[in-house]
């Protein structure tokens, strides 16, 4: 680091951040994915952040890096409207690319009722291992066409369709089609 520079203090604004949210530590940990422990020394200044652990807790609450480290925060904590731009909604792509998740719920609702624009290039594929006891999945296809498996039953959804089913055993969701496919899919834990 360059002599006379000081690095930011982003433990005090990750906790501002948290707190406006109404998150507790374990809760940031769960959707972000950063243990509690580190999560707390951050919040202390007792523990530097890398750029990989920085982008996973920006990401769970739904702001850009910058935010942490400017002096003037590009959000209203007094606002009661939550507001996540664009470029702030949480996305995931598989590993060859052909499916993209952009996290729509917020983080406290994690592992409780959560929910996902999805979206599946042609011959994209969502395996899944089981979620937790008595998980249970909605899908609805908003373009193309997109085939569900859940244990052994398939069933192929067509624009407008909905599929419910159990996301406790293995599961996948595929565009078997030539075309884009997306749909709107809701995970609830009970």
């Amino acid at each position: 680091m360059a002599e006379g520079l000081d690095a930011p203090e982003i433990g005090p604004a990750v906790r501002q951040t948290r707190s406006s949210r109404n998150l507790t530590l374990d809760q940031l940990a769960r959707a972000s994915g950063v243990s509690k422990s580190m999560l707390s020394q951050i919040e202390r200044g007792q523990a530097n952040p890398t750029f990989a652990v920085l982008w996973s807790i920006t990401r769970a609450l739904g702001i850009e890096i910058a935010d942490l480290t400017s002096s003037e925060q590009s959000f209203d904590y007094k606002s009661i409207i939550a507001l996540t731009r664009h470029i702030g909604v949480p996305q995931t792509r598989s590993e060859d690319g052909l499916c993209k998740l952009s996290i729509l719920n917020p983080p406290q609702m994690a592992g409780q009722l959560e929910w996902y624009d999805i979206t599946l290039e042609p011959g994209g594929v969502l395996d899944s291992p089981a979620h937790a006891r008595g998980a249970f999945e909605h899908l609805s296809t908003v373009e193309g066409s997109l085939e569900v498996t859940s244990g052994l039953d398939t069933q192929v959804l067509n624009q407008g369709e909905i599929a419910r089913y159990p996301a406790d055993i293995p599961h996948r969701i595929a565009n078997i089609s030539n075309m884009r496919a997306r749909g709107v899919l809701v995970l609830i834990y009970t």
